[in-house]
Order: C-alpha cells, then structure tokens, then sequence
C-alpha cells in the first residue's frame, strides 16, 4: 500500500536553513493509557495530530491551536504532562519533497507533546475547524501507532513514544508529573 501524505500549510510556517519546516506532535492519552489515533480524511492512513509552527510562534502556543483545530479540545480540557527535550527531525520521500517552493522542504522537525485528557471522549470533535483533517479517531495501546505510521515518520513516532513514555508511567503510578 503507498501512503498519501499532504500537509496542510501554516501561514507564516518556519523552515530552517537545513530545510526542515517547523512542527508539533500530539500525543493524547485517556485515564486508561491510551492514546488518540485518528483517521486523515480522504485517506486511509491514520496518525497523531500535528501542525506546522508559525513564524514566532511558540511551539507549545502551536500544539494548543493544532488541538483545537483537529481535535477541538480547548487547553483547559487537556494537561501537558511533557514533551520531548529535542527537535526530532524526518525526511520526506523525494517524491513528496514540492519543487518550486522556496527555501524547499526536506522534511520535519518536530517537538511532541504529551497531553492528558481531562474532559469525557464526547469533547472531541473533528468538524472544529473550517477545513477538518481527521474523519474518524479511537483510543488505541501505547505502541499500536509505531506499526501503523507510514515508514519515513516511523522513527521519529518511536523516539517520541520511548522519550514519553516515562511520564505517562508516573501518571498510571499516581506519580508527580514531568510538566513542558
């Protein structure tokens, strides 16, 4: 099966001189450890919410606007447990790299946050945004998504899965919290 892959475009979005445009990952668990999977629309491949950072946006600031956009949860219905120390970075295929764009895009750099839902599953609504990215979700196993993702983002969902990981142990152990 090849995969489709479109990004959305970010007004402003922020690529760096080595060709990586800016962007953030969510991971959003349940109380039971599980994690929020969700179907792009007019595709049938299935991934975290992400987006792109505007220029001179914080990359937390761009995490709650990716949320509300494509899960349409508001900032007080989810708590950042964490988020990864470093940049993570992917290339695209060269058949998915745009000609024509200035400076181009190789591929993505990424810092991923770890969110616990607060609200009940009927918060989440897909059809928030003008232009919706997901058709459909459901709650899977912490590491289901790492043998789903398309290849070239496989990596950088293991690295992110193995880093927050920790934290959403201590939040099943009733432990103190890793807060971003």
């Amino acid at each position: 099966m090849r995969a489709t892959y479109r990004e959305a475009q970010v007004p402003g979005a922020v690529i760096d001189a080595h060709g990586f445009r800016s962007n953030v990952g969510i991971m959003l668990a349940n109380g039971r450890g599980q994690l929020f999977w969700a179907r792009r629309i007019r595709h049938d491949g299935w991934q975290f919410p992400q987006g792109g950072v505007g220029s001179g946006e914080p990359p937390q600031q761009a995490m709650f606007r990716e949320l509300q956009e494509e899960v349409g949860l508001a900032p007080g219905q989810v708590e950042v447990m964490a988020c990864t120390r470093k940049w993570l970075h992917y290339r695209l295929p060269r058949h998915l790299i745009r000609s024509g764009e200035h400076p181009p895009c190789i591929g993505q750099k990424q810092k991923w946050f770890l969110l616990r839902m607060l609200a009940g599953d009927c918060a989440i609504r897909l059809d928030k945004a003008d232009h919706p990215e997901f058709d459909r979700w459901r709650w899977v196993s912490y590491w289901y998504p790492l043998g789903q993702i398309v290849s070239f983002k496989r990596e950088v969902y293991r690295q992110a899965l193995k880093e927050l990981m920790v934290p959403l142990a201590q939040m099943a152990r009733g432990g103190e919290l890793i807060h971003a």
